[in-house]
């Protein structure tokens, strides 16, 4: 397992998806976003496939973070730059990840999205997936499951995240001019953090 595989399969897993989440944005927001994301994480696999196989996760993480600043348009692009730019922090030097790591580079990329976009959990964007999937890798941890089951444990936390989005008013970015009518529709950045998370975890198993 590596940190340049991983990262391929995340990558892909939203390219994949490029569509459906354009048609989730499309309802709320610009319309855009898949084919951002889509666009960000093809440029990102070119620069991750030249590394050298045995590059550190941190630098990998890095080289994501600025690959997707530079190519993603939009919001995304700086909010998960900017995630993936510090989640490389808690792991720097590190050859192995456990489940201590991998709960403080969630929470380096959440702190780092909250800095970035000023969003809070509960205005419907990323963070109501990504917050509630921290609080369950932290229960996780606390039960003394393994980093896999931890990891299982925050992915269904932010699938619920994802379905309770459709239940509130958006209160940032072009989704907060819709008010009320936002209501009724899931969160499209909240829906790629899914994605990703459960690429990785299906990826890690």
């Amino acid at each position: 397992m590596t940190g340049k595989n991983a990262v391929k399969i995340v990558g892909q897993a939203v390219i994949e998806k490029k569509m459906f989440l354009t048609d989730l944005d499309q309802a709320i927001g610009d319309g855009d976003h898949g084919i951002n994301m889509a666009r960000g994480f093809e440029s990102v696999l070119q620069k991750t496939e030249v590394l050298p196989d045995d590059t550190d996760i941190s630098s990998i993480l890095k080289t994501v973070g600025m690959g997707l600043i530079s190519s993603v348009g939009g919001a995304s692009g700086p909010l998960y730059g900017t995630a993936f730019l510090r989640a490389a922090g808690p792991c720097k030097d590190k050859t192995n990840i456990d489940a201590n790591t991998a709960k403080a580079m969630l929470d380096a990329a959440i702190k780092g999205i909250q800095d970035r976009g000023k969003a809070q959990k509960g205005e419907k964007t990323m963070l109501d997936a990504l917050i509630p999937a921290s609080e369950a890798f932290a229960e996780g941890i606390k039960a003394d499951k393994t980093l896999l089951e931890c990891l299982s444990s925050a992915v269904q936390a932010a699938q619920d995240g994802v379905e309770y989005t459709k239940t509130i008013i958006a209160t940032k970015g072009r989704a907060s001019y819709l008010a009320e009518r936002s209501i009724g529709h899931q969160d499209p950045g909240a829906t790629s953090a899914t994605i990703m998370l459960t690429a990785l975890y299906n990826y890690i198993k």
